[in-house]
């Protein structure tokens, strides 16, 4: 009897955009525990064991570059980002070399989120073979990242009709599988000094016991 084969997860990381809600630094090189956030959202998604990262840079390219130089990543400049999250999405499904069965699309500023955290979502991905596009969810909030067939690569390369991958949902609802989270670490990213300095008081507390 033939073995099932290995299911295979690529990973894009979008750290093109501009933080204009920030007021002034790039929230993607903020520090939080000693490396820039990026760094960080970037190491987390390469610990859930995906066979492929792209990470798409734009908005101070060279500096978000310099924070990844060293990790096992393609970075894939997107020279159109002012133009929307789309072509980013787009630009870094693009630039995946591999054949792969299913694709997660992380922002760049998930500052808690974990390798466990995202070997839940591919595991629910998984668990739930109708669905072929699956979106955490927190007390009714839509979270990151997404995970969602591969099938859906050529018109996302392409950015026929979706927008981004937050119309995703929108455009397939009968395809769509919310996974309801116990935690708000799907749902927590930094767009404003006061999301910040939260997360740096959170991360100074002691472990969080969360489910």
């Amino acid at each position: 009897m033939n073995a099932e084969p290995a299911f295979r997860c690529s990973a894009v990381v979008l750290a093109a955009g501009q933080s204009s809600r920030m007021g002034g630094p790039n929230k993607l090189l903020l520090p939080l525990d000693g490396e820039p956030l990026v760094r960080r959202t970037v190491r987390t998604v390469l610990e859930s064991g995906v066979q492929e990262t792209v990470v798409v840079t734009g908005h101070q390219a060279r500096e978000v570059t310099r924070a990844v130089f060293d990790l096992p990543v393609t970075v894939q400049p997107n020279l159109r980002h002012e133009d929307g999250q789309m072509r980013s999405v787009a630009a870094g499904v693009a630039a995946l070399a591999r054949a792969t069965d299913a694709i997660l699309v992380c922002p760049g500023d998930m500052p808690l989120l974990t390798a466990e955290d995202l070997l839940a979502l591919i595991a629910a991905y998984r668990a739930h073979p109708d669905a072929s596009i699956v979106i955490p969810r927190h007390e009714g909030a839509r979270g990151n990242p997404i995970v969602f067939a591969a099938a859906y690569a050529p018109e996302v390369a392409a950015g026929r009709r979706l927008i981004g991958c937050r119309k995703l949902a929108q455009q397939y609802p009968e395809e769509t599988w919310y996974f309801e989270a116990s935690h708000d670490r799907y749902t927590t990213d930094l767009d404003t000094p006061e999301d910040y300095r939260r997360v740096l008081q959170r991360l100074a507390l002691p472990q969080e016991a969360e489910a």
